[in-house]
């Protein structure tokens, strides 16, 4: 295996280095000048300084084709000062805009926008993400691999628009201090895009041409940018944004009665050198605004759910992309969370304390260092835990790099010898072509526990080729029997697996056709996983898959005959509900067909379904998958999820109608309050669950939280007692309120 990877390493190393090809930064450039006034942010555009920049136009097509030049134009210009660097947009189009409300990180698909991606470094795989919509509104993120958006990185910049009949015109402040570069005498130039989304035609646009197999956000294609004179250096750059947070809670489940308490900590935000930053935390609050949403498990593994807490989130790359999304070294999300010992829940650990080192040295070297102290928890029987983690980054050829992980957990006071510590370390190989066809990776990581045992090993790699009519990805796994992340992502040892998928993709060229039809793609699909413990192949599913992409954005998919095969090596109830067990060593083959359809998300009403039919193990299922939304412009979304499963086994083994509903309201007063209702129905796990949530966000930033949670019992459970009596139908499980201020301050 070690011998496969080296070779696919130096396969696409050639592939890499072997290509010819001419980039956007080289036939799309444009000069940015010092203003010499005030730029003051309204929306109009009306200084000196916005007529001499120069204009980066025309922008290109990329949906519904790439071949020729926007129908509607946009004009981009940016010039800066010693504090900001100021971006415009003027984007024709008539005055009918549709957008999905005015809170801020909403969705890209279906929302007028204008945005911008920025890559200070020109390494073509980092960079900033920000967007405006014709209302004014903010979305930002952190673009990392190239096209891969974090939206949940939160900072501070400004932004007016003025809205015309046959133009909306957007206007930014982006503080250098919210960005990461680094000033070299003579070498100023930065990687520079500007993109639209315009849903009047539903066309997709962007100054540098990006190929419509691309996401629109892909730095790999982005222009350049060539600074008159440098780019101002930053100064000192450090922010503290404290918090507090008030909250009254009641668990009946485990006779907590109601109490309340007060908490209080803060973040520090410390630029080391402008590319390089110190992020502190001192007793932070990782309760998440918004709880999960809930998922039908009918796998016999953990479900994954993204990390969301800001401290995690700038260079989460750095530390969060080694392997793979199942067999991953470091995962965040297992910091401030444990496992009850009594009885197997998870649970929130206070944390400590934390401090980050994380981003670039220079041009080709990014470093990250992690350290988390958690207290004792004597309730649950966790001890205090510490966790480390050092990365190191080596850029190499112009979209390559090769990186270095170690991930270290010890318990205090733990005398279990098996436990005690867990330690990972890896290296991973990360390529990518020029022209963004080809992508691949390879990495070989080790765990290091107390009961040192052979198997401690993942391996895996992986070759990917997109072009507009084909693509082709292949990925080898090889994770050892005893292989153990205990602060990674890991749900399975102990296997082999290979993974494909090849698709052919065609664009009609009768006007018949191509007047509804934007592309069809046919494609197969195949997964096989080998386990070690018993020499066989214990999971298969493979299908042939199609997809109808249509010119207003709906799209219809299905498997036309997909095939399932599953041994048991452990005993599995398929409901996951908790009955009789289907006994382990036991073999099963289904056949199913699948079928979706999504509406034009441009309507005020839209709506997603998914149908599955077919056998299921030694039985039948039929799942229904359904989300309807109602959009009241500019204001809100009105949407609920209705999802059904209905599986039906054989006696004695349970069959079962397993219901997830959960309306959701999103509603926007303006640009600063927002309000949001979720609720959601899941019998499978007896829980009705209600999160209410109020934001005000009164400087950027800064915000003030109400937040209610409630969990009911979904129907009777009359093994379960509260208090004297057996659980009834809404009888509440746990509730609380909490109310959370935080507010950033720059010093």
């Amino acid at each position: 295996m070690r011998k496969c990877l080296l070779l696919i390493a130096l396969l696409y190393s050639g592939i890499v280095h072997g290509q010819s090809t001419t980039y956007n930064d080289e036939k799309h450039e444009i000069l940015i000048k010092k203003a010499k006034g005030k730029i003051v942010i309204d929306g109009k555009l009306d200084e000196q300084d916005w007529q001499i920049a120069e204009p980066s136009t025309p922008f290109h097509q990329n949906f519904p084709f790439d071949t020729s030049l926007a129908q509607m134009q946009t004009v981009a210009r940016v010039t800066f000062d010693d504090n900001f660097l100021y971006i415009s947009g003027v984007c024709y189009q008539p005055k009918n805009y549709v957008v999905q409300g005015l809170r801020r990180d909403y969705g890209n698909g279906s929302t007028d926008i204008f945005f911008v991606c920025i890559d200070p470094f020109r390494d073509k795989l980092n960079g900033f993400y920000f967007a405006v919509n014709p209302y004014g509104v903010q979305k930002e993120a952190l673009i990392a691999n190239g096209d891969e958006m974090n939206i949940d990185w939160d900072n501070k910049w400004f932004t007016e628009t003025t809205q015309y009949e046959d133009r909306y015109i957007v206007e930014m402040a982006i503080p250098f201090k919210t960005l990461r570069y680094k000033v070299t005498e003579g070498l100023n130039a930065w990687n520079i895009n500007f993109a639209r989304n315009n849903l009047y035609l539903n066309e997709r646009s962007s100054w540098a041409p990006i190929g419509r197999n691309f996401r629109m956000v892909d730095v790999t294609f982005a222009g350049r940018m060539n600074w008159e004179q440098a780019p101002p250096q930053q100064g000192k750059n450090v922010s503290i944004i404290p918090y507090t947070t008030v909250n009254a809670s009641e668990d009946k489940l485990r006779n907590i009665p109601l109490s309340s308490d007060v908490q209080a900590g803060f973040d520090a935000k410390l630029a080391v050198t402008p590319s390089l930053n110190l992020d502190i935390t001192v007793n932070p609050d990782f309760a998440q605004a918004e709880v999960d949403r809930q998922i039908t498990n009918l796998s016999r593994f953990e479900l994954f759910f993204p990390e969301r807490r800001q401290f995690f989130l700038e260079n989460s790359d750095l530390f969060g992309a080694f392997g793979y999304d199942n067999i991953n070294p470091f995962f965040s999300r297992r910091i401030g969370l444990g496992r009850n010992v009594n009885n197997g829940q998870n649970v929130r650990v206070p944390i400590v304390a934390g401090a980050r080192l994380s981003g670039r040295l220079n041009k080709d070297w990014r470093v990250g260092l992690l350290n988390m102290q958690t207290a004792k928890s004597a309730d649950f029987g966790l001890p205090a835990t510490n966790f480390s983690v050092a990365a190191l980054q080596r850029r190499i050829g112009r979209r390559n790099n090769l990186g270095l992980i170690a991930v270290n957990k010890d318990e205090f006071n733990n005398k279990q010898s098996n436990t005690r510590f867990s330690r990972t370390v890896g290296m991973d190989y990360n390529m990518a072509s020029a022209d963004g066809k080809w992508s691949g990776q390879a990495f070989v990581h080790k765990s290091i526990t107390p009961k040192d045992t052979t198997g401690q090993y993942a391996m895996a790699g992986f070759l990917s080729y997109n072009t507009p009519t084909f693509s082709f990805d292949q990925s080898f796994e090889n994770v050892g029997t005893n292989y153990r992340a205990d602060v990674g992502f890991v749900p399975r040892n102990g296997y082999l697996r290979s993974e494909g998928n090849t698709a052919l993709i065609f664009f009609p060229s009768d006007k018949r056709l191509n007047k509804h039809i934007n592309n069809w793609r046919i494609s197969f699909d195949y997964d096989v996983i080998y386990g070690k413990n018993n020499n066989k192949v214990t999971d298969l599913d493979a299908g042939m898959f199609f997809r109808i992409g249509f010119q207003n954005s709906a799209e219809l998919s299905g498997a036309l005959i997909r095939m399932d095969y599953t041994y048991l090596f452990f005993p599995f109830d398929p409901t996951n509900t908790g009955g009789k067990e289907i006994e382990a060593g036991r073999s099963y083959t289904y056949l199913s067909q699948r079928w979706g359809f999504r509406s034009n998300a441009r309507k005020r009403f839209f709506f997603n379904t998914n149908l599955r039919f077919g056998q299921y193990f030694n039985g039948k299922i039929f799942q229904s998958q359904n989300s309807f939304s109602y959009r009241i412009q500019p204001y809100g979304i009105f949407s609920v999820d209705v999802n059904y499963t209905g599986i039906r086994l054989p006696n004695p083994y349970n069959s079962a109608d397993l219901w997830l509903i959960g309306p959701r309201a999103e509603i926007s007063f303006n640009r600063s309050l927002f309000f949001n209702a979720f609720m959601q129905y899941n019998n499978q796990v007896n829980n009705v669950n209600l999160n209410l949530r109020l934001q005000y966000r009164f400087k950027p930033v800064s915000d003030f939280f109400l937040v209610y949670i409630d969990n009911y019992f979904a129907t009777d459970e009359p093994g379960t007692m509260l208090g004297n009596h057996p659980a009834r139908a809404f009888q509440s499980k746990n509730r609380a309120l909490v109310a959370k201020l935080t507010y950033w301050f720059n010093l």
